[in-house]
């Protein structure tokens, strides 16, 4: 479907490479195609770099390579039936070795005992996935991606500040995740080791592919790539239960409330981070898959990995006093260090599996990079007429420099963004699921979806903007990091260390402050 107000489209003959191996519909658009005369603000698209640009498109577009950006996927253009790749999509995406590297922060950064820890892992896993799980119902209802759905909240100018946090939050993931790849693939030998850099460039080229042709090839890596990692952590939970101590609980009182509030903050960053990008992967559903089968196969696929991984990394951590040897390859090389350690029992093979571990960051990385490239297209007209497989270029260069720069800060980083994520995520999931179940009256045919780039059709975002406002001062209360305690942070535990519960505050003042708001908008704005 064309952008609001442009011209018809040209349609290409449908291709041979269709990965998903499913009937190609007849109407196959590239979006807004150099034939368009201009964008809205005037810039012509068939001029200069655009018209390059597109016409690179259109010589991809035979070989499978996904064309359309951030238009709508009308009901007759969605090949996709298996639903069961809402399971594969999560479930490939987490089971990795940056969730088992989540598990370890229980120890290394909150003190936490195990029991404590998997505990923890069990409760905000299970919650933090909720939204993603029914977010995910909405990419097949609409034909949306999650960002641009999140106009018929934020409005179309408000709208863009989630899209800058959201942009932040993929290349931060890409970066972290990264890092602890090339740190396992330096760890692979303790004599020629792989320098760091070397390891993120490989993972980051390999990264870029699927994102880069699009959606079916990004669907189709995912659905298998988590089964090789799958099968290397059984292997490492064989090889290191002998050695672990998973009888402990890191105390009680105020101070483990606080450790375990503040696990908890981190937690919910991870799994809570996959909000954002949720309807994303279903637009390609049909309209009337049964909402009951998106949401299980999706939060399944999200909580089986999450809280199994996170568990056996939390179990790791409590080998190191049992095992110098082990503790000092995680002091030399971090979480790959450890990953290398738990699989050196088994030698040469072990080193192979610990490369494939490497590597299974990969499908991790691959949705951060592909959603990036849908959420830079809400900033409007321009950045719209850049075909989104120009942007997975772009953000791939932005976190290789910033990995190879951050990679000897991984924890002090991983903690920090996983936090800040779990603060605006908590408030954006707020803003969105009640303006879908309070003001539409979990309605879609309350929604005008040919409306979405039409800005006096869409709401004003007042009310989204300050409820973000007022979500982020719960946050500010409420937050304990090494940098800041907030006033009621401090109140838990230790006042020099409290406990987080800024995610806990984001989302009800963000969720309190809504609902009048958006009424008082409605009533003066009549939109």
């Amino acid at each position: 479907m064309a952008s609001e107000g442009h011209s018809s489209l040209e349609k290409l003959p449908p291709s041979d490479h269709d990965v998903e191996k499913q009937p190609h519909h007849p109407s196959h658009p590239i979006s807004t195609v150099v034939e368009l005369e201009a964008l809205d603000d005037g810039v012509p698209r068939t001029k200069g770099i655009f018209a390059k640009m597109w016409a690179v498109v259109q010589a991809l577009d035979k070989f499978g390579v996904e064309a359309r950006g951030i238009e709508r996927v009308p009901p007759e253009d969605r090949p996709q039936q298996n639903v069961w790749d809402c399971f594969t999509m999560w479930c490939a995406a987490n089971t990795t070795i940056s969730t088992f590297s989540l598990g370890t922060l229980g120890a290394s950064i909150f003190e936490l005992g195990f029991r404590d820890a998997a505990l923890s892992i069990i409760f905000f896993n299970l919650l933090s996935t909720i939204p993603v799980a029914y977010f995910s119902i909405y990419g097949a209802r609409t034909g949306l991606r999650q960002m641009v759905f999140s106009r018929f909240s934020f409005g179309y100018w408000v709208c863009m500040f989630p899209g800058v946090l959201n942009v932040i939050a993929t290349i931060g993931w890409s970066t972290i995740n990264s890092i602890v790849g090339g740190q396992t693939l330096r760890a692979v030998s303790s004599t020629h080791q792989i320098p760091v850099w070397a390891g993120i460039l490989i993972i980051a080229i390999l990264t870029l592919l699927p994102p880069f042709a699009g959606y079916k090839f990004v669907h189709t890596y995912e659905r298998w790539s988590w089964i090789a990692p799958a099968i290397i952590f059984f292997i490492m939970l064989g090889e290191g239960k002998k050695y672990m101590s998973v009888g402990a609980w890191g105390g009680t009182g105020p101070i483990e409330a606080a450790s375990v509030l503040s696990f908890g903050s981190s937690i919910v960053g991870f799994g809570l981070g996959w909000v954002s990008y949720a309807a994303d992967y279903t637009v390609n559903l049909p309209e009337d898959t049964p909402g009951w089968k998106i949401f299980t196969a999706t939060y399944l696929g999200l909580n089986i990995p999450l809280i199994l991984i996170e568990i056996l990394g939390a179990a790791f951590m409590t080998t190191l006093p049992n095992q110098p040897d082990w503790a000092a390859r995680y002091d030399s090389d971090g979480i790959g260090g450890l990953i290398a350690a738990g699989l050196s029992p088994i030698g040469g093979f072990g080193r192979f599996l610990t490369v494939i571990m490497g590597l299974s960051i990969v499908a991790n990385n691959i949705p951060n990079i592909y959603s990036l490239s849908l959420t830079c297209q809400i900033f409007g007209p321009l950045f719209q007429a850049v075909p989104r497989l120009f942007i997975t270029l772009i953000g791939t260069g932005v976190y290789i420099v910033l990995s190879i720069v951050g990679a000897n800060h991984f924890e002090t980083w991983l903690d920090t963004l996983l936090v800040l994520l779990s603060y605006w995520l908590a408030i954006y999931a707020s803003i969105v699921v009640e303006e879908h179940l309070i003001f539409r009256r979990n309605d879609w045919g309350k929604y005008d979806f040919e409306a979405i780039n039409k800005i006096g059709m869409l709401p004003v975002g007042f009310a989204a903007a300050f409820a973000l406002g007022c979500g982020i001062m719960g946050a500010v209360l409420g937050m304990a990091q090494t940098w800041y305690v907030g006033v009621l942070g401090r109140k838990i535990g230790l006042p020099e260390f409290g406990g987080d519960i800024g995610f806990e505050l984001a989302c009800a003042f963000a969720g309190i402050a809504y609902p009048p708001l958006r009424y008082l908008e409605k009533k003066y704005f009549g939109r």
